[in-house]
């Protein structure tokens, strides 16, 4: 149980709702800004306008996938109003607080810093991320299906980058009876792959791979899917690039040969907020809960 422990979460989308009501349901204090437009009141949470004195004796200040942006505007969808996040909020930050985001901007991480805050990014671990490639494997099998006049089985698919998200992209592909490469740039990848009943190849040779493809899922955050890659692609091809924006494909490049390219960051909080919302608030239920711990025990 969470009894006592005070959390401010601003803003966000409907995957906080779940996290609101996890935290709520284990006792946590709950203050929530950024949720004025809900039609209903979310039981259990305090609702509160956004003002420094917010972030007095917090314990937890939980923000929303991407936290801010480059200016410290943090996303709220369920309202219109803006909240920056500046320094003299997170002053006013007891030093045992910490700040949880799934990914932060520099913004976010040179504001903890100099506030001496710890500043936790989900996404980054891999409990979260696996479980997150779960959604964003059946977004991007949806898109492919609604991009293409072929089924999945039967098709020649190829997913690069053997990762938390390559690999169950890659398993969900199979298991719908694609013949599915994937490009690895390790070789105990390339073995893992290759024992799962995959065609695994290294990155190196992409460029030699691809002139038969239906379907490329790409994982891996930088430019590797060239002008030159596209170009050896046929013209049938679909691209859905999995991978942070801006991606690792050249969309340009990919409109002006008449390739469909599509980019598609975030598919759990799209496809299934709900349950992306859930593994969230697993996590962070957890990771607070330990923190509480640590520090009733003085460590």
């Amino acid at each position: 149980m969470l009894t006592g422990v005070q959390v401010l979460l601003l803003g966000g989308d409907a995957r906080q709702l779940e996290v609101i009501r996890r935290l709520t349901e284990l006792d946590a204090v709950v203050t929530i800004s950024g949720f004025d437009g809900l039609h209903s009141p979310l039981d259990g949470a305090v609702q509160a306008d956004f003002e420094e004195q917010l972030f007095d004796g917090v314990d937890a200040l939980l923000l929303p996938a991407v936290g801010t942006d480059e200016h410290g505007y943090v996303h709220a969808v369920f309202s219109n109003r803006k909240m920056q996040l500046t320094d003299s909020h997170l002053a006013r930050l007891p030093k045992h607080c910490k700040v949880f985001t799934g990914m932060a901007k520099p913004y976010l991480h040179q504001l903890c810093k100099q506030n001496g805050l710890d500043l936790i990014e989900l996404f980054e671990r891999d409990d979260v991320a696996i479980y997150n490639s779960i959604p964003t494997a059946e977004g991007a099998l949806m898109m492919a299906i609604q991009n293409t006049d072929i089924t999945i089985h039967g098709s020649d698919s190829m997913v690069l980058g053997f990762g938390r998200t390559g690999f169950t992209m890659a398993r969900s592909l199979h298991g719908l009876g694609s013949k599915v490469k994937v490009g690895v740039r390790r070789s105990e990848h390339f073995a893992r792959a290759a024992e799962m009943g995959f065609e695994p190849f290294y990155i190196s040779s992409l460029q030699q791979n691809v002139s038969n493809i239906d379907l490329l899922f790409n994982t891996i955050p930088t430019m590797i899917v060239t002008a030159q890659i596209i170009a050896n692609l046929p013209s049938r091809a679909v691209i859905i690039d999995l991978a942070s924006k801006p991606g690792g494909t050249d969309f340009r490049f990919a409109e002006k040969r008449g390739v469909k390219a599509l980019l598609a960051p975030g598919l759990p909080g799209i496809v299934a907020p709900k349950t992306a919302g859930r593994i969230m608030a697993d996590c962070l239920s957890q990771l607070i809960l330990e923190e509480t711990i640590k520090r009733g025990n003085g460590i």
